[in-house]
């Protein structure tokens, strides 16, 4: 069976942990931030874990990481 490939969108903005788990970074943080409160602009700074219902699909397009 041939190789799969990457999806190389999928694989700039999710990455998986030691445990298997995908983690991403949470959109709208670069600009027009004069608005958005500080609480709000400090959790978009964290990463965060993907959805269980999504896991599989994305594992799928980044097969290799």
């Amino acid at each position: 069976m041939p190789k799969m490939k990457t999806n190389r969108g999928a694989a700039k903005r999710f990455k998986l942990t030691g445990t298997g788990k995908v983690v991403y970074s949470k959109s709208h943080a670069n600009h027009i931030l004069t608005k958005k409160t500080t609480k709000r602009k400090r959790a978009l700074r964290k990463s965060h874990i993907i959805d269980k219902s999504n896991e599989g699909m994305l594992k799928r397009l980044i097969p290799y990481k």
